[in-house]
């Protein structure tokens, strides 16, 4: 392989997040970097395991940027992507004339990878017949080119990452269990987000910069409201959907464009009936639709406005016509009030 073609899978640490960023501040993501530094200078297989959109990629790429092997190539194959007809070759590669087309030679990623890692997305997804060969590879650092009879060293480190539980594939017979044994020996399990809540004001800053530079845009900070609002999401697409949350801001350039789209989706799935913010917390957030002020907050509001109709309205950053709609809805005409030894309302 060429110095340049080597070169171009080589990993630079800077362009990785910070330890800090990657890992947060939850027991179970700090035992994984502890583990990490366990592995570092051996060539055991390492599996993660993660829900879709947990980082494991970059995981595997922080394993292999301190490892022995960092000035080597980080080579990925996401097993999913590639037609099972064309996995074969694409990762153990091909000689010339081994089938129509093949009108040359071809390395697979176990070359391009040799000396460095050999990172396998979505490992799940592997042919049966491609997991027997992964575990030749295994076994004894060797395999054969398809259509060729010459056997090959192949010294490669093996990270798998899949986002199935992949012991329950195995008895489910969808994976092998000599392959499953062979690269489940170091076991990483990643947290998903809804777990790790705290870690989102440092995860938030961190794509605020990084895409703000991509996008060639300043980058603005969210507030601590904005920060409260996005711990109540569950994040099912976890550190992915939360960097695409991050994305919107960036492009549609203020974090208000984040909270009318955040509100929008979560009124869809009733995340509304969050903790009643306290006095305030409205500001610096789009208009409010009438429907997402309950009855106690405009009540809350108006008291610590004296019952100034247009002082609490622009506090709950909702136009004046809907608060007065929202006020006959949910309860008596307001200047009725009166007589029950509440002050009158005013504008």
């Amino acid at each position: 392989m060429s110095s340049e073609l080597k070169q171009s899978y080589q990993i630079d640490p800077a362009d990785l997040p910070a330890e800090a960023v990657i890992f947060g501040c939850t027991a179970a993501m700090r035992e994984i970097r502890n583990t990490i530094d366990c592995v570092l200078s051996s060539d055991l297989p390492v599996l993660i395991q993660g829900e879709t959109g947990t980082g494991k990629e970059v995981v595997a790429r922080f394993l292999h940027s301190r490892s022995n092997r960092r000035d080597a190539p980080f080579v990925r194959l996401n097993c999913a992507a590639v037609p099972a007809g064309l996995l074969e070759s694409e990762l153990f590669g091909r000689e010339k004339g081994a089938y129509a087309g093949a009108n040359d030679d071809r390395q697979g990623l176990v070359e391009v990878a040799d000396g460095g890692t050999l990172f396998l997305d979505e490992i799940a997804d592997l042919p049966w017949d491609l997991q027997g060969r992964l575990l030749q590879l295994l076994q004894d650092a060797t395999y054969v080119r398809v259509g060729g009879s010459q056997e090959r060293r192949g010294n490669v480190r093996i990270i798998c990452a899949t986002n199935i539980h992949l012991r329950g594939a195995v008895e489910a017979g969808a994976f092998r269990q000599d392959l499953f044994c062979r690269i489940d020996i170091v076991s990483l399990r990643l947290s998903a987000l809804r777990d790790r809540k705290n870690d989102i004001p440092q995860l938030c800053d961190y794509f605020l910069r990084k895409l703000a530079r991509q996008f060639g845009r300043n980058a603005p900070q969210l507030n601590p409201a904005t920060l409260q609002l996005l711990k109540q999401w569950d994040w099912p697409g976890n550190l992915r959907e939360l960097e695409n949350w991050v994305a919107r801001v960036i492009i549609l350039g203020d974090e208000a464009a984040l909270g009318s789209e955040f509100r929008r989706q979560a009124a869809a799935s009733n995340l509304l009936e969050y903790q009643e913010p306290r006095f305030g917390a409205f500001k610096g957030f789009p208009r409010r639709s009438s429907s997402e002020v309950t009855a106690a907050g405009i009540l809350k509001v108006l008291r610590a406005n004296h019952w100034n109709r247009r002082k609490a309205a622009e506090e709950l950053n909702m136009s004046y016509r809907s608060l007065l709609h929202r006020l006959r809805e949910v309860g008596p005409p307001p200047r009725r009030r009166t007589h029950r030894g509440l002050p009158p309302l005013h504008d």
